[in-house]
């Protein structure tokens, strides 16, 4: 698997804590600057934005220029395919907690 496909992968760019965080400060707003973003992390602009461009490649990320301004807002219909995913698991213990229960009741 060459590099630029994992860093379109999903499941790659939500596995960092700090692209985790953006999403999250993204999903709060409706569009967010770098330098509202920034402030948020002990890194600087250049290293935010690395972040941020590999999550506009996993297309969990848009931007749209306003001026010399770009502003970041979130796109999670990727994410459904991760939800999707966990949703299995979700069912897989579900079901085992409820045999479980069972299983002591007797």
């Amino acid at each position: 698997m060459n590099h630029a496909y994992q860093e379109r992968d999903v499941y790659i760019a939500i596995a960092d804590p700090t692209r985790r965080k953006l999403l999250r400060l993204l999903a709060d707003s409706d569009e967010l600057p770098l330098y509202e973003l920034t402030p948020h992390f002990e890194m600087g602009r250049t290293a935010v934005s690395k972040h941020l461009a590999i999550l506009k490649e996993a297309d969990l990320v848009t931007n749209r220029k306003i001026g010399r301004e770009t502003r970041y807002r979130l796109n999670a219909a990727p994410l459904k395919e991760v939800k999707d995913w966990l949703s299995f698991y979700e069912e897989f213990w579900n079901e085992r907690a409820s045999l479980l229960k069972k299983i002591l009741e007797e």
